[in-house]
């Protein structure tokens, strides 16, 4: 790992990916770099455990790139470890476990397609990882009604309890400031209205789970779904607690 990062252009990828997923003509410009070289550097993080790829589900021919920060975790503990084992566990530990002491209550929206599995599940996550230090909402571009195995799987793996969700528009949300708004899937990140007040825009390309995208769909799928926004919001709330608030 410490080689893959001695790299100054995979430094900077791996900088980017860390705040928002990514395409690789996006990189190749916040790089300044030319895409085929990108894509060789991409190669060598995948290759290393740090890097993952999904094709996107607005356009085929494209492929978002993300960060594994799990992945991240683990190989930074293994390269302390091997310097000096009283390292390790320091950084092994469980982000977003202890809040970080401060006041502001951060506004942060999750905009999904239909607002009936993915971003309703990240706004109940986030409500219980967070309590009081963040105010989670969620909408979609063309609501839906809420997934019946979105339910469940917050229900039996979480312990929330998300029935009572309305899917709302994400037009009338952008009426609203927040902090950060999390698009959760590709057609939604294009589909984005603006909003007032200068949001942090972060994109998770995440597969429709009731679509059956990157395997089978029904209730696995959404456990699968509600892992990865578990893992990400875990790392997203340390974020939260250093930022400072941009909604009024």
């Amino acid at each position: 790992m410490v080689r893959l990062l001695a790299d100054p252009v995979r430094w900077l990828l791996m900088r980017e990916l860390a705040a928002s997923d990514r395409r690789v003509r996006e990189l190749a410009a916040a790089a300044g770099q030319p895409q085929n070289l990108v894509s060789y550097h991409l190669r060598q993080l995948r290759a290393g455990g740090l890097v993952t790829a999904r094709r996107s589900s607005f356009d085929g021919r494209d492929t978002y790139y993300s960060l594994d920060l799990d992945g991240c975790a683990r190989e930074l503990a293994g390269a302390a470890s091997a310097l000096h084992p009283g390292l390790a566990p320091v950084l092994a530990a469980a982000p977003g476990q202890a809040a970080v002491p401060g006041t502001a209550r951060r506004r942060v929206l999750f905009v999904c397609t239909g607002n009936s599995g993915r971003s309703p599940m990240a706004e109940g996550l986030l409500r219980d990882r967070a309590g009081a230090r963040a105010e989670p909402a969620s909408a979609g571009i063309r609501p839906r009604p809420l997934h019946p195995d979105a339910v469940a799987v917050m229900r039996d793996s979480y312990r929330i309890d998300i029935a009572g969700h309305r899917p709302a528009h994400v037009e009338s949300a952008a009426r609203e400031r927040f902090d950060y708004v999390i698009s959760l899937c590709d057609k939604a990140r294009e589909a984005c209205p603006e909003f007032p007040g200068r949001p942090r825009l972060i994109h998770w390309s995440l597969p429709d789970p009731a679509a059956g995208e990157g395997g089978p769909a029904g209730y696995p799928a959404f456990e699968r779904t509600a892992a990865e926004l578990d893992t990400r919001i875990g790392f997203l709330l340390p974020v939260l607690e250093q930022a400072a608030p941009t909604a009024g």
